[in-house]
C-alpha cells in the first residue's frame, strides 16, 4: 500500500537519515517514533508529496485513497463545523453534484427522448452507484458521530467554524479526514488538544478502523493500544518494529544489547588478528599468511553500535517540610459572569484537605473547571464562595501554559535558569539542564528559538529546583515528547513534596497520581486511591 524505498533526506547540512526502508500494509497500523528534530514530520511530507527524498523512492498505488492530519489545520471559514466536516471528501461532493444535475435534467424528462432519457438514467445510475460505494449516502449521520465523538455536542454542530477556538478547529480538522474513510490514514500528533474521553473514543474508532494507518504521537498508551507495527527514527537509521510501543521498547533493548555483544566479539577477533600481523609481519617465512589476513580485515565491516543518550541521574534538593495540611479548602464554589448577566457555575461547595506529599490527579472533559481549580488554590483567580487556606510554611510552584509566556526570549536556557536560581553552581544548573535534555550547545540555545515542549521542560526544571514544596501543574506534558514525559515523570515521582497536576496522558496519570479529583457538572468529586483504581470505578 505504501512503500518506502532506500530514502535519504538532507536538511540544513544534516543528514536526518539514509538508506531507509519499509512499508506500510492494507489493514496496518503503524506508529512512527523517535526524539524531536530527527525528521518524522519530514517523512511525512515527503509521503504526500510535499518535500522530495535527496535519495529513494516513496510510492503508493495512484489510486489510493488517503488522507492527512497536521497540525496545521490552514484557513477554515463560511461554513458550518458539520460542512467542514462533510466537504473533507472531495470526490462525494463531487459525485453529489452531479446527481443534482442529472435529477435536474429528469424534472424535464417530458421534452426528453427515450434514448435521452436511458442515456441520463444509465449514467444516473453509475454515479449513484459510486456514490453509495464511498458512503455519500450516510455522509451526514457519519459527520455528526465522529464530531460527537471528538467532543462536539449536536448543538454546536451548525455552528460558523469561525465561532470556535483553535483546539475546537484542531477538532474539526480531525473530524473532516476521519469521515473521508479512506484507505490509508496520517496523522501527525492526533491526540493534541483532545481530553480524555475524546482520546478514548479516537483510540476506539482507530482500533475498529479497517484501512491503514500511520500515526505519531506522544501519547504511549494511545500508540500502544492502536498499533501493530513501530517504525523508528533514531541515529539517521529507519527501523522496523512487529509490535506495539511496549514490545518495540523491550525489542530495541534487546537488539542493542545483541549488537553490543557482536561488536565485542568482532573487536576481540580483530584485536587477534592485528596481534598475529603485527607478530609475524617481519617474518618472510609467514608473508603470505599475514597478507591473507590483512587483506581479510580490509573486507570486514566494522559493527559499530550507536551511542546511547547518556541518563543523568540528577539528584533534586529535597523541598523543605512544610504543614501536614498543605491546603484546607472550605465550601468553595465559582462561578463565570455571563454576558447576559447570569452566572456559569464551574463547581460548588467543595470541602477537603490536601495533605502532605499527596499526589494528585485533577480530572474533566475540556472545561469543566480544571484549570479554574488549580487557579482558586493557586490565587490565580478569586473564589465565587467559600474559602482557600495555605498551610504553614508551603511555598507553591506553579505552572501553566502562562509560564511559557513569562520567558525571556532573548535570553540563553542557561542565563534563564540562572536568573531564577541565582546562588546555584554553573556546574549544578548545567547538570540540571542535562537530566531535562538540554545538553552541549542547548544551554546557550536563547529561549525564542525553543520549541513548546523545550520551554516546557526549562519551565519545570526551575520549578522542581526551587524551594517549592507543593507544585500545581496545569498541562506539564502538553508538547513533551515521550523521552521528555519519561523525564518529568521520573522526577515528580522522586520528588518528596505535594503534586496537584491536570494532564490527559493515560501512563503519566497512572504512574504518579495517588489520588483523583474528578471535576464535572458543578461538582468536584474526590476518589481516594490510584487513577488506575478510579478508571475502574467508572
Amino acid at each position: 500500500m505504501l512503500n518506502v524505498s532506500n530514502i535519504s533526506k538532507i536538511q540544513s547540512s544534516e543528514t536526518l537519515y539514509s538508506g531507509g526502508t519499509f512499508q506500510i500494509n492494507p489493514g496496518e497500523k503503524v506508529g512512527l517514533v523517535g526524539p524531536n528534530g530527527t525528521g518524522k514530520t519530514t517523512l511525512f511530507r515527503m509521503i504526500i508529496g510535499e518535500e522530495k527524498p535527496d535519495e529513494g523512492q516513496i510510492s503508493f498505488p495512484d489510486k489510493l485513497r488517503w488522507a492527512y492530519f497536521s497540525q496545521k489545520v490552514g484557513e477554515m471559514a463560511g461554513q458550518t463545523a458539520k460542512e467542514v466536516v462533510m466537504s473533507g471528501d472531495v470526490k462525494i461532493s463531487e459525485l453529489g453534484a452531479r446527481l443534482k444535475e442529472y435529477e435536474e435534467k429528469l424534472v424535464d424528462c417530458a421534452n426528453m427522448s427515450e434514448d435521452e432519457m436511458n442515456d441520463v438514467l444509465m449514467k444516473m445510475g453509475d454515479v449513484q452507484s459510486e456514490f453509495e460505494k464511498r458512503g455519500g449516502y450516510d455522509l451526514e449521520t457519519r459527520a455528526e458521530e465522529v464530531l460527537t465523538g471528538l467532543g462536539i455536542m449536536p448543538v454546536d454542530h451548525n455552528k460558523m467554524i469561525e465561532d470556535f477556538s483553535g483546539g475546537w478547529k484542531m477538532r474539526i480538522a480531525l473530524a473532516r479526514v476521519l469521515v473521508i474513510n479512506p484507505e490509508l490514514i496520517l496523522m501527525d500528533e492526533p491526540t493534541n488538544y483532545l481530553d480524555m474521553e475524546s482520546i478514548l473514543w479516537l483510540e476506539e474508532w482507530l482500533k475498529n478502523f479497517k484501512g491503514g494507518i500511520f500515526m505519531t504521537t506522544h501519547d504511549r498508551d494511545f500508540m500502544n493500544n492502536v498499533c501493530n507495527k513501530i517504525i523508528e527514527i533514531a541515529h539517521k537509521r529507519i527501523t522496523t518494529y512487529t509490535g506495539n510501543y511496549d514490545f518495540y521498547e523491550k525489542e530495541r533493548d534487546l537488539r542493542r544489547d545483541q549488537l553490543i555483544a557482536q561488536a565485542s566479539r568482532q573487536a576481540d577477533m580483530l584485536a587477534k588478528e592485528e596481534e598475529f600481523i603485527a607478530k609475524f609481519k617481519a617474518r618472510a617465512s609467514h608473508a603470505a599468511q599475514v597478507q591473507s589476513r590483512v587483506k581479510k580485515l580490509e573486507k570486514i565491516d566494522r559493527i559499530e553500535v550507536p551511542a546511547e543518550e547518556e541518563t543523568i541521574n540528577f539528584q533534586f534538593p529535597t523541598p523543605p517540610r512544610g504543614g501536614d495540611d498543605v491546603v484546607i479548602i472550605k465550601d468553595l464554589s465559582k462561578s463565570w459572569p455571563l454576558s447576559d448577566g447570569s452566572a456559569h457555575e464551574v463547581f460548588h461547595g467543595l470541602s477537603t484537605t490536601v495533605k502532605r506529599t499527596n499526589k494528585i490527579a485533577v480530572v474533566g472533559v475540556n472545561g469543566a473547571g480544571k484549570s479554574t481549580l488549580l487557579k482558586c488554590i493557586t490565587a490565580h483567580t478569586q473564589p465565587t464562595a467559600g474559602s482557600v487556606a495555605i498551610g504553614p510554611s508551603i511555598k507553591i510552584g506553579y505552572f501553566s501554559q502562562y509560564s511559557l509566556e513569562v520567558l525571556n526570549p532573548e535570553a540563553s536556557v542557561f542565563d534563564e535558569v540562572r536568573k531564577d536560581l541565582p546562588t546555584a553552581s554553573d556546574g549544578y544548573i548545567r547538570n540540571l539542564l542535562a537530566a531535562f535534555l538540554f545538553r552541549g550547545q542547548d544551554v546557550d540555545k536563547k529561549v525564542k528559538y525553543l520549541s513548546g515542549g523545550e520551554k516546557s521542560r526549562l519551565v519545570m526544571a526551575v520549578l522542581l529546583s526551587q524551594n517549592n514544596n507543593f507544585l500545581v501543574l496545569d498541562e506539564p506534558t502538553n508538547h513533551l515528547d515521550i523521552k521528555s514525559r519519561e523525564v518529568l515523570l521520573d522526577a515528580l515521582k522522586r520528588y518528596e513534596g505535594t503534586v496537584m497536576f491536570v494532564s490527559h496522558d493515560r501512563h503519566f496519570l497512572s504512574e504518579l497520581a495517588e489520588n483523583v479529583y474528578e471535576v464535572d457538572k458543578g461538582e468536584v468529586r474526590i476518589f481516594p486511591g490510584s487513577y488506575v483504581e478510579y478508571m475502574e470505578r467508572q
